[in-house]
């Protein structure tokens, strides 16, 4: 048994220097192919549940899913969810078998957004599993603004939270499929130098692939969250299953055709974040 937390994963990631791939999963045969990537690379892998996800499968499901990959897996899988907006979302997660919690208060006050992390913090450590909180808003390509993370802001939120793992905003964006724009570095160093806390870049696909090398041996980031460019693999691989014979119809017969292309494109990140 395989099964891991958060902090099973990213302490270990901060002493050696590299990250750990938060992958965001839409289905079985995704998250199948995420663990057989990780197994060829010998890496960690966090499995990731967000709303989207949650709101296709049913939590119960995703946590037996989730788990039954991590039991029968050779490598670390932690049990992730992805955007917990409630005390109810997250609850639901733990009693679902989750073994990571990520509450996104980040939306909220500073004062707010602090009491709210610190209660998912205790409910996780009652548990005996870890808590990642988010502290500046990550926006999304097409839709809101983000707002970057102040470092004194970062520095008191992580203190008075007790989280394992830190979300920050340093000009990284959910859902962008382009990898011109890179991240702030300075901002990063900044944050870094207040607080000890593993750094947790959401909207991971819209970095490039040389930065995110760089920071994962360089700095505190010790989890990319990847979720758009595995979504265009699968698509991709999808779409060309689906058109080279248009009377198909069995499902999983087509589906299958996904893993191969969807564990190489995962290989590769994964290879990308050891640094």
């Amino acid at each position: 048994m395989t099964l891991a937390t958060l902090k099973d994963v990213l302490q270990p990631a901060l002493r050696g220097g590299y990250a750990v791939g938060g992958l965001v999963c839409l289905g079985w045969e995704d998250m199948c192919a995420f663990v057989a990537a990780a197994e060829a690379e010998n890496c960690a892998v966090i499995l990731q549940a967000g709303p989207g996800c949650r709101a296709h499968t049913p939590l119960p499901v995703l946590g037996r899913m989730f788990r039954h990959l991590a039991e029968n897996a050779s490598v670390p899988v932690v049990a992730h969810l992805d955007h917990g907006y409630t005390y109810d979302d997250c609850s639901a997660a733990l009693d679902a078998g989750f073994t990571s919690l990520m509450f996104d208060g980040s939306r909220k006050p500073l004062k707010d957004n602090i009491k709210e992390t610190r209660q998912i913090v205790e409910l996780a450590q009652q548990s005996g599993i870890s808590c990642e909180g988010e502290i500046g808003f990550v926006g999304y390509a097409g839709g809101e603004s983000s707002a970057g993370t102040d470092p004194s802001e970062a520095a008191l939120f992580a203190a008075e939270t007790g989280i394992d793992a830190m979300a920050i905003s340093v000009g990284n964006v959910h859902l962008q499929q382009e990898t011109d724009a890179g991240l702030d570095e300075a901002r990063i160093a900044a944050i870094q130098a207040v607080t000890p806390v593993p750094l947790v870049i959401h909207g991971g696909s819209g970095v490039p692939v040389d930065q995110r090398r760089h920071l994962a041996r360089t700095t505190n980031i010790c989890k990319f969250n990847i979720g758009t460019e595995l979504r265009m693999a699968f698509g991709a691989a999808l779409r060309e299953a689906v058109n080279k014979d248009p009377d198909r119809f069995d499902r999983i017969a087509i589906l299958k055709e996904t893993h191969d292309p969807v564990m190489a494109a995962t290989r590769t990140v994964l290879r990308n974040l050891k640094g």
